[in-house]
């Protein structure tokens, strides 16, 4: 499967026509193939990557349709819904719903430097040590990498990802847009 760019977002979904968030719900699985994790992401050799959602979940079913029966780099991909930080555990990409704003402060303190991948779609997410962040522009879902961030997580981020992103945030490196 190719990483969706630039994808229009539809207020009214025509027929056929994708909604928001099954479109987020691919790029979160697609992002799944451009990251590397280090093994102590992982209970074992076996274990499966984890998608979690925390908070209230704007996906309901579509995004456990778009993971059935994958698998990346021989492991199974699976969703988990947290309604507590306190519950996250064995999760490698984690999207925080908007319902979180008010605790995302906290959220990022209990995360840091845990090998999880933080994703939403709160406004201005990677300014405030998110990892990647859903925008959109020009009426299409975009998506923007906080570097800095993802090296905390100690995750590694592929270039060709970095490539597609809307804009990259780095002490090391300037933003593109």
């Amino acid at each position: 499967m190719t990483l969706l760019t630039g994808v229009e977002c539809f207020s009214q979904p025509r027929p056929g026509a994708y909604t928001e968030y099954q479109l987020k719900a691919a790029f979160l699985y697609n992002f799944t193939q451009f990251i590397e994790w280090p093994s102590n992401a992982f209970t074992s050799a076996d274990a499966p990557l984890v998608i979690g959602v925390l908070g209230d979940d704007p996906f309901g079913a579509v995004l456990n349709q778009t993971v059935e029966g994958e698998t990346i780099r021989g492991r199974l991909v699976s969703i988990r819904r947290f309604r507590r930080v306190e519950d996250v555990g064995g999760c490698q990409l984690l999207f925080i719903s908007r319902s979180e704003k008010g605790q995302l402060p906290r959220i990022q303190s209990a995360l840091q430097s845990k090998p999880v991948v933080t994703v939403s779609d709160m406004d201005q997410f990677v300014r405030h040590d998110g990892v990647i962040g859903f925008v959109l522009h020009e009426n299409k879902i975009r998506f923007e990498i906080n570097l800095d961030s993802a090296n905390r997580a100690g995750v590694k981020i592929s270039s060709k990802l970095i490539k597609l992103a809307f804009s990259v945030h780095s002490d090391t490196r300037k933003e593109r847009d």
